[in-house]
């Protein structure tokens, strides 16, 4: 091997990105999957999410050291993405949307830390297992194992006489054009 190129090899800043890159790449390959089934984050979103995680942890180890500071680095990864997660999940009437979305993107995130901590075989499995588990455990799929009732399954009608546990005597405030300033009484 050329000095130059053993002279990069143990360099870490070099490894530290070649962490960065193989979290974002994992994820770039589960955004790909959610792209496929038209959800609002995608393969840069996932890419992006990890990437960052794998910065921001291996910031921490390379800059501060292992131990407190680092940790504290890695448990702000954790509320951050929590508050995009969070971004990510609309109540509209009796459904809850982006919740697949938001967890996928928690987890995307702990696939940057694990790789960029230099966990890259428990990265990239976690990252194959997530990919796997968004593109095959549909919840059409539970219910044709027997693990799930059809009416639990969104997109399945339920029996318009059952008991809901939802209000609905006054839809019309669930109606709110948001592009307007609300109106004070």
């Amino acid at each position: 091997m050329p000095d130059w190129l053993q002279q990069i090899a143990s360099d870490p800043e070099w490894e530290a990105l070649l962490r960065v890159i193989v979290a974002g790449a994992v994820a770039v390959l589960v955004g790909i999957e959610r792209e496929r089934e038209g959800k609002p984050a995608g393969a840069r979103t996932y890419g992006l999410v990890a990437m960052g995680a794998a910065i921001f942890t291996v910031t921490g180890i390379y800059g501060f050291g292992e131990g407190d500071p680092g940790s504290r680095i890695a448990a702000q990864i954790v509320t951050g993405i929590g508050f995009l997660g969070a971004g990510t999940i609309m109540h509209m009437r009796r459904r809850v949307v982006g919740l697949t979305t938001a967890a996928g993107l928690w987890v995307s995130a702990a696939v940057g830390m694990a790789i960029g901590s230099g966990l890259f075989i428990l990265g990239i499995g976690a990252g194959i297992a997530l990919f796997l588990l968004l593109q095959y455990f549909h919840p059409e799929w539970l219910v044709s194992v027997g693990l799930a009732k059809p009416e639990d399954v969104e997109g399945v009608q339920r029996d318009p006489d059952a008991e809901s546990d939802v209000d609905d005597e006054d839809d019309e405030d669930d109606d709110v054009d948001a592009t307007k300033p609300p109106v004070s009484a």
